[in-house]
């Protein structure tokens, strides 16, 4: 394991940028951590069989999972046939869980999104079965419902009718919430993060400072039955990796 030092930035509370009715984010946890599900300190060539291949590219490299997104613009199929569309670079780790904190170290490193996603691949209402997701950028934090909002397979086909864009849009937005972050985070830079859920609700935490919480239904799905890794550009690292259960902290 790496030897680093990882200093607390002043964040200030924010509400969202985009739900100005948001209330203010908690200081304390909202979830207790329970049993330790999974860890991996990734060192060494040898990896937990749980972890897969989602969307390339992902390499072990220095003792850690390094994210470089090689999807960068819609291109051919090699046999012709449709498009390959543009996409992050996304990890897998197959580990079901229904409230949990998930604790890694983040660092950007020519990226400009790292995030935390948690899917159901058995339901059908939401785009290959996205549910919610914190991102993380170096000025803001977004956290999304999807399974309710941006990945919602009815929305999705109302978006493609102009009678009900409009009131698609609104509802997409309404499940998404966006943060700012008063200190940018630096590229280069190692930092704690933290995504507790319980039940509809999400917060997510930077090197122990509470930045972000938004609550929507679909945060509360019942089975999360995996937790994916992502990254936006070139390229994103994470180390360290730990999953709990969890239970309301009050």
């Amino acid at each position: 394991m790496h030897a680093r030092l990882l200093l607390a930035l002043p964040f200030v509370i924010t509400t969202a940028a985009f739900a100005a009715d948001a209330p203010p984010i908690p200081a304390e946890p909202i979830a207790k951590k329970k049993e330790l599900l999974f860890e991996d300190n990734m060192n060494g060539p040898d990896h937990d069989a749980k972890w897969h291949r989602v969307v390339d590219t992902f390499t072990w490299e220095d003792g850690a999972l390094k994210g470089t997104q090689t999807r960068v613009k819609d291109m051919p199929a090699k046999d012709g046939k449709g498009v390959i569309t543009a996409h992050a670079a996304v990890y897998g780790l197959e580990l079901p869980t229904k409230d949990s904190v998930v604790e890694v170290k983040i660092k950007f490193d020519g990226c400009t999104m790292v995030d935390v996603e948690f899917d159901d691949r058995k339901y059908t209402g939401s785009h290959y079965g996205h549910l919610c997701r914190a991102r993380v950028h170096l000025d803001k934090v977004v956290i999304m419902d999807e399974r309710e909002g941006s990945q919602n397979e009815e929305l999705k086909k109302k978006m493609q009718d102009p009678a009900t864009k409009a009131e698609a849009v609104k509802a997409m937005a309404a499940h998404t919430a966006t943060f700012p972050l008063t200190t940018k985070l630096e590229p280069g830079k190692w930092y704690n993060l933290a995504v507790e859920t319980v039940g509809q609700e999400m917060r997510v935490c930077i090197d122990g400072a509470a930045v972000a919480c938004f609550k929507s239904p679909g945060i509360g799905h019942e089975t999360k039955s995996k937790i994916e890794l992502g990254v936006a550009g070139q390229s994103g690292w994470f180390d360290d990796i730990k999953v709990f259960n969890s239970a309301p902290a009050k």
